[in-house]
C-alpha cells in the first residue's frame, strides 16, 4: 500500500515526510484568530492485509518498545444497573503509559522521527500532549522540549520533567505556547509535534476506533445495534457502537476517531458509522458552536477542564467537516456538571478520570435521556484524575 498526506480541503497530496505539516494552497489562506487551514489527513491507497490490526503510515519495526494503547473497553455493571442502560461502555485510555490518550499519538510521532533520524520533537500542550510525547521520548531516545502554560497542574509539570523533557513554562494561553513551539521548530528545523499541526496526531489517535469495534465484536459477538445479525462487517470479530462521546477541545481526538471509523468503514469491518458526540466544556465550547452556527469564534476559554481548555481549536475546520459529514453531534456541560461526574463516575464504576475526561461522561448524562436503552454506547475516558488532584479535590470537598 501507499501512503500519503491530502488536503480534505482542495485535494492536492503530498508525500509524508520531515518538514511538511500543511498543505501549502490552503495555509496561505490562513487568518488571525481562526482555526489551523490546510491541515492535511494521512491517506492511503492498495490493498491492506486482513491480518494488519490497523493501517499506519510507519512500519512497526519504528515505533518505540513502550507498550501504547491496547487499553480496556470495561463494562461498567454498577453504572449499566443503575441508569438501564445494559450495553454501556467505557474506554479507559488512563492505561496509556503517561496516563493519556495522548500516547496514542506520540507513539506515531516517535516512529516517524526513528524512521527519518530525528532527534529533537518539540510541542506546546496544556499538560497530556507534553508529558505524553516526554513519556513516549524517554523510551524512543529523542529529546522533547515542550511549551506548557504555567498554569498546567503540577502533576503533568512533574510529568515532564520526570521524563527528562526540556519544560518552556509560558506565561499565557496554550495558543500562545502554540505560537512559541513553532517559531522555535522554524527557527531549527525541528519536529513539531502540535496538535493537528501535524497530521501525525490525528492519524494516531484513530487505533482507539479499531480497538473499540474489536473489543465490541469480542465481548457481543456479531449483532446489530437491535439484536438482528448483520449483512456485514465482513471480517469476524468487529463490531460498530451505536453512539461515541469524546471529549473535545481542539479537535484532534474526536478527529482521529472519525477517522479511525472511517477506515473500519472502507476495510469492511464494520457495516456503518457511529453517531460521534463532541463533550465540551461550556468555558471551551467552539467546536459545538459552530456546529450549529457554521462560524468559529473566537472566545478567551475558561474551564476546570484544563485539556481542553481552548481560545481557538486549531483542528476546528477538519473536526467540523468531519462531524457535518457523518451526523455528529455536540453537547456543552458546564463546570459543575464536570465535577459531578468525575465523582459519580469514580464511585460507581472504579474509574478516576480527569475532568476532561470526565466532560465526556457529563455529556453523555445530560443526553442519555435521548438515546435508545439498547444502543450500545462508548464513553471515551482520556486522562487519568491523577492529572490533576487540585480539580478533583474541589468534587470532595478537599482544600489542596
Amino acid at each position: 500500500m501507499r501512503w500519503f498526506y491530502r488536503c480534505p480541503a482542495c485535494g492536492r497530496t503530498y508525500p509524508i515526510e520531515p518538514g511538511r505539516y500543511l498543505c501549502d494552497d490552503c495555509a496561505a489562506e490562513q487568518r488571525p484568530d481562526e482555526p489551523l487551514r490546510g491541515v492535511l489527513e494521512c491517506a492511503w491507497e492498495g490493498e491492506v492485509s486482513a491480518q494488519t490490526s490497523v493501517p499506519l503510515p510507519v512500519e512497526d519495526r519504528f515505533f518505540p518498545p513502550i507498550p501504547v494503547g491496547q487499553t480496556p473497553l470495561w463494562a461498567p455493571e454498577g453504572l449499566r444497573a443503575e441508569l438501564g442502560l445494559p450495553k454501556l461502555w467505557l474506554k479507559d485510555d488512563t492505561c496509556n503509559p503517561s496516563g493519556s490518550y495522548k500516547d496514542r499519538a506520540s507513539w506515531l510521532v516517535a516512529a516517524f522521527a526513528r524512521k527519518f533520524g530525528i532527534q529533537e520533537v518539540v510541542l506546546a500542550s496544556t499538560g497530556n500532549a507534553a508529558s505524553s510525547m516526554a513519556c513516549v521520548g524517554a523510551a524512543a531516545g529523542i529529546k522533547i522540549r515542550v511549551y506548557v502554560p504555567k498554569s498546567a497542574p503540577i502533576a503533568k509539570r512533574v510529568q515532564i520533567l520526570q521524563y527528562g523533557a526540556e519544560l518552556v513554562e509560558v506565561d499565557g494561553t496554550y495558543d500562545l505556547a502554540f505560537d512559541q513551539s513553532l517559531a522555535y521548530s522554524r527557527a531549527t528545523g525541528m519536529l513539531s509535534r502540535n496538535t493537528a499541526y501535524n497530521p501525525l496526531t490525528i492519524e494516531g489517535k484513530k487505533t482507539a476506533s479499531f480497538e473499540i469495534a474489536r473489543d465490541l465484536g469480542k465481548a457481543e459477538g456479531r449483532m446489530g445495534a437491535h439484536g438482528r445479525a448483520t449483512a456485514q462487517p465482513a471480517v469476524p470479530g468487529y463490531l460498530a457502537p451505536d453512539h461515541v462521546f469524546v471529549p473535545t477541545g481542539d479537535g484532534v481526538i474526536i478527529a482521529g476517531v472519525i477517522r479511525g471509523f472511517e477506515d473500519l468503514l472502507r476495510l469492511g469491518r464494520i457495516d456503518r458509522m457511529p453517531t460521534v458526540w463532541a463533550a465540551q466544556a461550556e468555558g471551551s465550547s467552539a467546536i459545538a458552536r459552530a456546529l450549529e452556527t457554521g462560524v468559529f469564534e473566537p472566545r478567551p476559554s475558561s474551564t476546570i477542564a484544563d485539556s481542553i481548555s481552548v481560545d481557538v481549536p486549531r483542528n476546528g475546520y477538519f473536526a467540523l467537516d468531519r462531524l457535518r459529514r457523518h451526523s455528529g453531534r455536540a453537547v456543552v456541560v458546564n463546570d459543575g456538571d464536570i465535577l459531578a461526574a468525575q465523582r459519580y463516575l469514580s464511585r460507581t464504576s472504579g474509574l478516576f478520570a480527569e475532568p476532561s475526561s470526565a466532560c465526556a461522561f457529563a455529556g453523555f448524562l445530560k443526553v442519555k435521556g435521548e438515546l435508545d436503552p439498547n444502543a450500545r454506547v462508548v464513553v471515551m475516558l482520556t486522562g487519568s484524575g491523577l492529572k490533576d488532584i487540585k480539580s478533583a479535590a474541589k468534587a470532595v470537598g478537599l482544600a489542596v
